[in-house]
């Protein structure tokens, strides 16, 4: 059920963690935008649920929309349950479809900071992020009563060897230098004792 203002009722609780929507069937909206910011957001958002209930589909949770920006052209792409449907718009993710997921607690502008941690523990652990989707689960009228803003925000990413041998090497780079030092000391400390 999505609430009477649009905002989905319920919302998986996927916070912090790694899941993979591989395969997943969804329906896929255009919306323009114009730098990142989307453009009669609210029209597209009802024209996509209007599209799917004449499709006679359902969602996995309704009212959940992924929007994913661009500099001029971006989408919002909403989860269906496993049916069949030879629409333009629905399609399946492709498979492997990994993300990795945060819960905001705030409005946009405070975002960044958990953006920034989001992608250099994806890069720290050998893993080259993608593009961002958000989704919005409170706006202004419904946002008091469910405990302020809310939006989640998903990282989409892939496993890279570059990174992880980029890694492999800054760490044993890391580990001949202390270990340079150690014996520096160790040096040292003999000299000293003579």
């Amino acid at each position: 059920m999505t609430l009477p203002c649009g905002c989905p009722e319920s919302f998986p609780d996927w916070d912090d963690q790694d899941i993979n929507l591989g395969g997943h069937l969804v329906h896929e909206q255009t919306a323009p935008m114009f730098l990142h910011m989307p453009i009669a957001f609210d029209l597209y958002r009802q024209r996509q649920m209007d599209d799917i209930a004449t499709l006679e589909l359902h969602e996995t949770w309704p009212g959940l929309a992924l929007t994913r920006s661009a500099s001029f052209r971006g989408s919002i792409v909403r989860l269906l349950d496993d049916e069949t449907c030879p629409a333009r718009r629905v399609h399946r993710l492709p498979n492997p479809f990994r993300l990795r997921v945060a819960l905001h607690h705030g409005d946009i502008g405070g975002m960044r900071p958990l953006l920034r941690n989001m992608q250099s523990r994806l890069i720290s652990s050998g893993r080259k992020p993608l593009e961002v989707y958000l989704a919005y689960l409170t706006c202004p009228l419904c946002a008091e009563q469910r405990g302020g803003n809310k939006i989640m925000l998903l990282r989409h990413w892939t496993p890279s060897e570059k990174i992880s041998k980029g890694l492999k090497k800054l760490k044993a780079k890391e580990a001949m230098k202390n270990g340079s030092r150690k014996a520096a000391r160790n040096a040292k400390k003999t000299t000293t004792q003579r």
